[in-house]
């Protein structure tokens, strides 16, 4: 078969119809008119030889190849950005737009210590950021729609590269006047045996940190699931039960809620905050220089905290 010489917006276009299941709303996420993008997906099936996609009035079904090839055309999609990107770099290292994503756990409560400082640091760079859960991230980097995120270590997070932010210990939440809140001290794992645990819904990493941690007791998890930290800590201090946070909630969920927080025992439960990226990005050195930049910040903010914390006890 002769060799085909596609464009890449042809490519983008068999993208967006495989992930719109519709020529219709392709057209529109491509801002060209539906006869045009479906002549150009037609020509690429023509030049390739294989049909991309089957089409009925019901709707688009992607085909065995259009599945085994659309992989590969991301990552030409991919592959050509970085190579613009990584042009612009040249010019100006520390210029441009960067979009970076965190998850539930983590942005409510580091993003709004650290982006006014970012914005300080880089004054030339637009960040863009983005709040969801790991996996839904992770894809997001590896298709090029974002350059990086703020996520657990302890997750799966595929082959991404990582630059290390903190380390971030869990602490256990409780109603105040339950028999576990009228001491301050450590506490062992094994306090959690038989108690009501309430936990965040599936798809949430520090829920399977939790349950990892917590899987050497017999815990009973409660039938209620939280879709975010806020929730958890308003139904422990109503009295539904106990829970884990991780330390970086904590001045916010007490501020919220009126509820007891004690440290574990060593080995403490922890997770580790990364700032995560897609190997050989063209951003790799800007990235690596944003991460010990936060890393910098959040250790400044932690040591502010301790004195302030010092202070008050005085």
């Amino acid at each position: 078969m002769s060799a085909y010489n596609f464009t890449l917006r042809q490519l983008q276009y068999v993208i967006a119809v495989a992930e719109t299941m519709s020529f219709r709303r392709a057209a529109e996420r491509c801002n060209v008119s539906q006869p045009s993008l479906s002549a150009q997906v037609a020509e690429v099936e023509a030049g390739l030889g294989v049909a991309l996609f089957e089409r009925d009035r019901r709707g688009v079904i992607v085909t065995a190849a259009g599945k085994g090839l659309l992989e590969r055309a991301r990552r030409v999609i991919v592959e050509a950005n970085d190579f613009v990107e990584a042009a612009s770099r040249f010019a100006d290292p520390l210029a441009g737009t960067l979009r970076i994503g965190a998850i539930p756990t983590i942005a409510p409560y580091l993003l709004p210590r650290v982006v006014p400082a970012l914005r300080k640091a880089y004054p030339r760079l637009t960040f863009v950021w983005t709040e969801d859960k790991t996996d839904v991230l992770v894809r997001a980097i590896s298709h090029g729609e974002l350059d990086a995120a703020l996520l657990a270590l302890e997750a799966n997070l595929g082959d991404l590269e990582y630059y290390v932010i903190s380390k971030d210990p869990f602490v256990l939440a409780t109603p105040v006047g339950h028999k576990l809140s009228k001491s301050s001290s450590p506490v062992p794992r094994t306090v959690l045996r038989g108690e009501r645990v309430l936990l965040l819904n599936d798809g949430h990493c520090f829920r399977d940190q939790v349950i990892e941690y917590c899987a050497s007791t017999k815990i009973e998890e409660l039938g209620f699931r939280a879709t975010s930290l806020p929730t958890l800590a308003q139904m422990v201090a109503s009295g539904t039960g106990i829970t884990l946070l991780p330390s970086i909630a904590v001045s916010t969920e007490t501020y919220r809620s009126e509820m007891g927080v004690r440290p574990f025992k060593h080995p403490a439960p922890f997770r580790t905050i990364v700032l995560g990226w897609r190997r050989r990005s063209a951003q790799v050195a800007t990235l690596r220089d944003i991460g010990h930049t936060l890393r910098v910040i959040v250790e400044n903010d932690k040591n502010e905290r301790s004195v302030s914390k010092k202070r008050r006890k005085g």
